[in-house]
């Protein structure tokens, strides 16, 4: 079957051709820069919901794996003169293999046990990643010098920072369309029929091992992409950035904004990103959005199982049917 866009999914592309073209010119400042680093989380997001709308599968180590992706891209980046997109494309491919080691011991289990296991990974590269930090320009395996850090070069096309944020959507709407197009594939159908029933799955001959693999494997190529994206986008990363507690809140979010549809990842890296950033500029604490977070799971547990995306989605089509 030709993969074919959806309605939804071709609205997701006209919102995403039009930050392409508006956010940019009309953000300034430092706004650039939080959308940047919004687009990235987002991205994150995007790979955590895909595996609980398409498996049930809760994996709370996304933002380590972003970490690995930041630290691979730097790295690349200080010790080889390969350019941009060959080192994003390198981060990519060893933070998949890396969630997939870590994503061993856990393939063969469900629910909560999973969930602890990728939570258990993402602090154990916490604790790594505060132990040798991130490279820097220095000499040796880890890079690091205790002077300032080397200049960090950016793809030739997007030298200046509203440059950098349109190049940062294009790389994340082609991350969504890899991620639907996966669902007219022989991966998507053996995932849904693994949520529906794992037993009926066994006794059909699929190899269910072999696909929540492969979702793995996905999420964590999301996961790279958006940490190497993100390393760009800042130069030097800080290891408080990918502390383990935060794979937990960017899964609250994306459950929030509602796994099963694009735009839920939109609401998540904005609430994560845009929120805090917004509670700052108006003199507010940002650990306030811990509290509308806090509300908005209770909302989505409670009234939308579906989120606030599909909340919306449900009332444009009402109103769209009463039209009719």
């Amino acid at each position: 079957m030709p993969f074919q866009l959806t309605r939804d999914g071709w609205a997701g592309l006209a919102f995403a051709a039009l930050m392409f073209l508006l956010l940019p010119s009309l953000a300034g400042g430092q706004w650039v820069k939080i959308f940047t680093s919004t687009s990235c989380f987002i991205m994150a997001a995007a790979g955590v919901a895909f595996m609980y709308a398409r498996l049930g599968m809760v994996s709370l180590g996304q933002v380590g794996l972003m970490a690995v992706g930041g630290w691979v891209m730097l790295r690349m980046n200080h010790a080889s003169t390969f350019p941009f997109e060959v080192n994003l494309a390198v981060s990519a491919a060893v933070t998949m293999l890396f969630g997939w080691l870590l994503a061993l011991p856990a393939l063969r289990m469900r629910g909560l046990y999973l969930a602890l296991i990728t939570l258990m990974a993402a602090g154990g590269i916490e604790v790594v990643l505060s132990t040798v930090r991130f490279p820097n320009g220095g000499e040796g395996f880890w890079g690091v010098m205790p002077s300032a850090a080397a200049p960090f070069r950016r793809p030739a096309i997007a030298q200046s920072d509203a440059a950098y944020l349109r190049y940062v959507i294009a790389v994340v709407t082609l991350g969504f369309l890899v991620l639907a197009g996966h669902r007219k594939l022989p991966p998507g159908r053996a995932w849904a029929m693994i949520r529906r029933s794992e037993a009926a799955a066994l006794a059909s001959g699929l190899n269910v091992v072999y696909y929540k693999a492969w979702a793995f494997g996905l999420a964590g190529l999301m996961a790279g992409v958006s940490g190497g994206l993100l390393a760009g986008a800042l130069g030097l990363l800080d290891p408080a950035t990918f502390r383990a507690p935060e794979s937990i809140l960017l899964f609250a979010l994306a459950v929030v904004g509602g796994a099963r549809f694009w735009l839920g990842a939109v609401v998540a890296g904005v609430l994560y990103r845009v929120l805090p950033a917004l509670f700052n500029d108006w003199g507010l604490d940002a650990d306030l959005a811990l509290i509308v977070f806090g509300a908005g799971l209770l909302h989505a547990v409670i009234t939308a199982p579906d989120g606030i995306s599909g909340q919306l989605i449900g009332l444009l089509s009402r109103i769209g049917g009463k039209r009719a």
